[in-house]
């Protein structure tokens, strides 16, 4: 199993004619992904042709839809139109909408998270790396990738993988993958301050998932997400957990790298939600280079073999 996509998972892309969206869709057709419909206004009636796959374009993400039964929506749509391409998404009724999109107005974002209350459509993102569940084929192919994610580095397996930072998604995976540790499910919810999907939203889901049988969590400084998923684990969750949280030499007041990693008070800072994710019995790594072995000791802790 895995969360929030499977292999036969269909996928629109908006933004597939851009340079972003369609080296992306491309990657994303080599790693066996279902993409099955393409969006961009005026570009209808067109095709996107890669080793034999003929994706149709639409002018609208309900068309494509209706036309071929897509439920998920990555969007590689310019940060000023986004907001406007994440609601399409929402109009349409999808399952789903994943924004890949950096730099989309707070306003914006507000403006869409209150436009989404109610709706039925998740939003993972904006600014985000994406979701990967990797497949069984060589270097994990016939899986399904959605962003900007390295395919190849994931492996099929067991451990779901939750960050607000592409990078070290990536890293996490990476060291799994090289000690033969395999993935259910990588998910990147984005460092926006005013995101869809959080922490405890993804955690919620691995902790409910049969074949994820432990989780690493990777937060940074900004906010109280990950102190909220914290405190859900302690209380809920009896799989192992490793954390590791970024950002231990940031001075306050300065923003560092994504827009909400910025210390606004004693309960942002690294030291602190390391200090409650030691609290709440979640196995801290001292460094982005120890997520993997600090997953391990936590599963060695509650007697879960790793594989």
């Amino acid at each position: 199993m895995s969360i929030l996509i499977t292999p036969e998972t269909k996928i629109l892309v908006q933004g597939i004619t851009g340079a972003f969206g369609a080296k992306h869709a491309q990657l994303s057709l080599d790693y066996g992904t279902r993409v099955v419909a393409g969006v961009t206004p005026g570009k209808g009636g067109q095709f996107f042709e890669h080793k034999g796959a003929k994706v149709p374009i639409f002018d609208t993400v309900s068309e494509a839809a209706k036309k071929t039964g897509a439920t998920v929506s990555v969007i590689f749509v310019p940060p000023p139109f986004a907001g406007d391409a994440i609601l399409e998404c929402v109009d349409a009724g999808l399952d789903l909408a994943v924004a890949i999109t950096e730099g989309i107005p707070i306003k914006d974002m507000i403006r869409v998270k209150r436009a989404m209350s109610g709706s039925s459509t998740r939003l993972v993102g904006p600014n985000c790396p994406g979701i990967v569940t990797p497949g069984t084929g060589k270097d994990s192919n016939g899986g399904c990738r959605i962003g900007i994610a390295p395919g190849y580095i994931h492996k099929k397996g067991h451990v779901g993988v939750v960050s607000r930072s592409g990078t070290l998604t990536y890293e996490a995976v990476f060291q799994l993958t090289t000690k033969g540790i395999g993935q259910s499910t990588s998910v990147g919810i984005g460092g926006d301050p005013v995101n869809g999907t959080s922490h405890l939203d993804v955690i919620k889901l691995f902790n409910a998932d049969p074949d994820t049988h432990a989780i690493i969590l990777i937060g940074e400084i900004g906010g109280n997400a990950e102190v909220e998923a914290a405190r859900w684990i302690k209380a809920n969750c009896k799989k192992p957990v490793a954390g590791f949280i970024a950002g231990a030499t940031a001075p306050a007041g300065r923003r560092m790298g994504h827009a909400g990693a910025i210390v606004g008070g004693a309960e942002d800072t690294a030291a602190a939600k390391i200090a409650v994710f030691q609290e709440c019995g979640i196995e801290v790594a001292a460094t982005p280079s120890d997520m993997a072995d600090a997953l391990l000791r936590a599963a060695k802790a509650k007697g879960v073999t790793l594989s």
